[in-house]
């Protein structure tokens, strides 16, 4: 049992605070993630009366089920067979699959005991039930004794029938001291070294003779259930919860908390819904804001993206919609204040998009983010990113492929819009190769990226060669394909060159002679490879002799390659860094 309170004291301690005598300080129900688990102890049960010579020895064993508001969770656990005589003693820990934060205030505990000396199946010696949580919606720890009912199965209704506590009515001394022992072991009484073991002693003898007087004529089950650093109270999960003001002794003002705060309000929210009601609309597209009013839409215009529209702003753009549909800017506003859970106002807002302002590219990338799931929002700011030339699609091209993870589907619009476009361009075709290249290695969203990959690969490969002079789609994708395999060659030379032992100079003779032995093919390209850089610019070599090292802990390579054209073009390899220090090192080194 304390093996698990220590695991429990590691969970969040909803009524932590300080250390006041007078503080009480407990545990949440639903944030403890362990297993109910309890001990079976022992069974005083009196041996049955027999006839004749012939005496059977009980087999006892003990049946446990969970049940929550009244009906059985779960399947039942069983004790081992026990027949040592009364006391019948398990001492045998019993853990359930259901963890403490499924518990319900109703969840309850029903034990019955079995005889199966009989040999012709078993028999019901008694039943009983516990509830998990008292009256103050505390969990239940320590020793609990329970009274059976004697040839009645236990019964995990509720009300149930077989109730395993005592009423307080009959309760005799034994129930007193034991609910007194029960405390202390909690921790619940201060503990006295010397007095104790002369209440433990008086304790005893009164139990003797309390049994002698009652002749073991109730038959009883103890139970232990486990204990904590603190106090678990009930609490269901997902309920708002905030902690509340260790309350003290004296009469003061103190804060409560209040189960129902951060709940919506239902007047709050038929209001709202009223005032974003279909009919609304017909007054709305009269009214013109205020000065102040004004004001105060142009400051949530003005709002960066990333910041949260609140609920009085969301209600202030959708009131003054149909007055704000000529400015552009406010349109990504308008759609954020929109509840698209409401399938009516949903519809009046895709109505009202075609209607507004068109916003401009850069804007059109926020209606892309993972905050708008509506397929017509993200159709529109596909519409208005066809209107982008080339040159101004490959300033936002990175942005657009992260976007595509935020689709529904894997052949989305955004996605046929980047191939169609890519198709025309071969700039584009190179950067976007790399750009869904690099996601493939996102397990989470590489289903959707290979979809891209593939799609980009069948439409280039299906184009035919122009009669300007431009290759067809085949040459076209092959040129792409060998930018890797051109890194994956250039990233063993690095590994080459790192391992080289000696100064700079050593590595740069290194790298040379790889280039001029090993890997000499790269000297003279097949067939000329497109910059990953310019894929406008075709490679048809590497210069060994004007190839070097930068003097930097990864050794990035400065690479010389010779163009079609007859010219050279310099490069920097590197592999597990960021290039941007380099290439401003390599502009001054130039």
């Amino acid at each position: 049992m304390a093996a698990a309170a220590v695991g429990i004291s590691r969970t969040s301690a909803a009524g932590a605070g300080s250390t006041n005598s007078s503080e009480f300080r407990f545990f949440l129900s639903c944030d403890i993630s362990l297993p109910l688990t309890f001990r079976v102890l022992q069974a005083p049960i009196p041996p049955p009366a027999q006839d004749g010579l012939d005496k059977k020895v009980s087999e006892l064993f003990v049946e446990c089920k969970l049940y929550i508001d009244g009906i059985q969770f779960g399947l039942p656990v069983n004790t081992r067979l026990e027949s040592s005589g009364p006391p019948y003693c398990w001492n045998e820990l019993i853990t359930l699959c259901t963890k403490y934060r499924d518990l319900t205030s109703l969840a309850q505990l029903a034990f019955t005991v079995w005889d199966v000396s009989s040999g012709e199946g078993k028999s019901v010696v008694g039943g009983a039930t516990i509830f998990l949580f008292n009256s103050k919606k505390q969990l239940k720890t320590g020793k609990q004794k329970l009274q059976l009912w004697p040839q009645k199965e236990a019964d995990g209704r509720v009300p149930t029938t077989t109730p395993g506590k005592v009423p307080k009515n009959e309760r005799g001394e034994i129930e007193r001291l034991e609910r007194l022992v029960n405390k202390y072991e909690r921790g619940q009484i201060q503990h006295v070294d010397w007095l104790d073991r002369l209440a433990f002693s008086a304790i005893d003898k009164v139990k003797e003779k309390e049994c002698e007087r009652l002749e073991n004529s109730f038959p009883s089950l103890v139970v232990e259930f486990c204990s904590f650093e603190h106090r678990v109270v009930f609490q269901e999960s997902g309920a708002n919860f905030y902690a509340p003001t260790p309350v003290s002794l004296s009469n003061e003002l103190v804060t409560v908390w209040d189960p129902e705060l951060g709940r919506t309000n239902p007047s709050e929210h038929k209001q709202l819904k009223l005032a974003r009601s279909l009919t609304r609309g017909i007054i709305d597209k009269d009214l013109k804001p205020s000065s102040n009013e004004r004001k105060s839409l142009q400051r949530i215009i003005k709002c960066p993206p990333t910041r949260t529209i609140l609920p009085d702003e969301k209600q202030l753009v959708w009131k003054f919609r149909f007055s704000l549909m000529s400015e552009k800017k406010a349109l990504t506003k308008f759609l954020r204040s929109v509840d698209w859970s409401d399938i009516q106002e949903a519809k009046q807002a895709v109505e009202l998009m075609g209607k507004w302002e068109t916003i401009d590219v850069a804007d059109a990338l926020e209606l892309l983010s993972s905050d708008f799931k509506s397929e017509e929002v993200r159709a529109y700011a596909v519409s208005v990113l066809e209107r982008a030339d080339d040159e101004e699609l490959q300033c936002y091209l990175l942005q657009l492929v992260q976007a595509l993870r935020f689709e529904r589907s894997d052949k989305s619009r955004l996605a046929h819009f980047l191939v169609n476009r890519a198709l025309s361009n071969i700039e584009i075709a190179s950067f976007l190769r790399w750009y869904v290249v690099v996601e493939l290695h996102d397990h989470a969203y590489a289903k959707r990226y290979y979809s891209t990959y593939d799609m980009l690969e069948d439409e280039m490969m299906k184009m035919i060669a122009r009669e300007d002079g431009d290759e067809d789609g085949f040459r076209l994708w092959q040129s792409l394909s060998r930018q890797t395999e051109l890194t994956a060659q250039l990233c063993s030379i690095m590994k080459d060159v790192r391992n080289t032992r000696g100064n700079a100079e050593k590595k740069i003779e290194k790298l040379r002679q790889l280039l001029s032995g090993v890997h000499s093919e790269l000297t003279h390209f097949d067939e000329p490879i497109r910059s990953p850089l310019a894929p406008t610019l075709l490679l048809t070599g590497v210069v060994p002799q004007e190839s070097s090292i930068f003097k930097s802990s990864l050794i990035p390579l400065r690479l010389t390659f010779k163009t079609a054209n007859g010219g050279t073009s310099k490069m920097i390899f590197k592999k597990g860094d960021d290039l941007r220090q380099d290439q401003l090192s390599f502009k001054w080194s130039l």
